[in-house]
């Protein structure tokens, strides 16, 4: 009798399946596993119980101070404004500010923020998605701010 030309599954060739895709499976999640260690160190502080203790007192500070911010990234520069509850521009003693992925810290950058009468600007190159700006500053008493604003570069 003529063969048909199809091969018959045999108990070894179903095990040969199985074991490759558990083996792509499990491939899949170490790889995922490794990228996610590697790409978010996962810490805002060394010890968060200690920077809880504080964090009230900082925030009731902060909101006395009544300033508001606003921040954007367009055409290569960011802006960011912090203004008063009048309206003005908020008299810093110092202001600092880091860029960077909200997933990854490979990407952080201190950008070299400038006064121009009523905000901050920089030049940035920064590549299209989202980011995340945090900002550090002091007001003229020493008075601590620090706010973090997410912002979309869009196309």
């Amino acid at each position: 009798m003529a063969s048909s030309g199809t091969k018959e599954l045999t108990g070894r060739g179903v095990l040969i399946i199985t074991v490759s895709a558990f083996a792509v499976i499990v491939g899949v999640n170490l790889l995922m596993a490794y990228f996610a260690v590697n790409t978010f160190p996962g810490l805002e502080v060394r010890n968060s119980y200690v920077a809880s203790q504080g964090f009230n007192d900082l925030l009731e500070r902060q909101r006395a101070l009544g300033w508001a911010t606003e921040a954007g990234l367009s055409n290569g520069q960011l802006r960011v404004e912090i203004t008063t509850a009048e309206g003005t521009p908020a008299p810093l003693a110092s202001l600092s500010a880091t860029l960077g992925r909200p997933t990854t810290a490979r990407e952080d950058f201190d950008p070299e923020l400038r006064f121009d009468g009523q905000a901050y600007v920089a030049d940035v190159d920064v590549d299209y998605g989202n980011w995340n700006l945090v900002l550090q500053a002091m007001a003229a008493d020493g008075t601590e701010f620090r706010q973090r604003i997410g912002l979309v570069h869009h196309r």
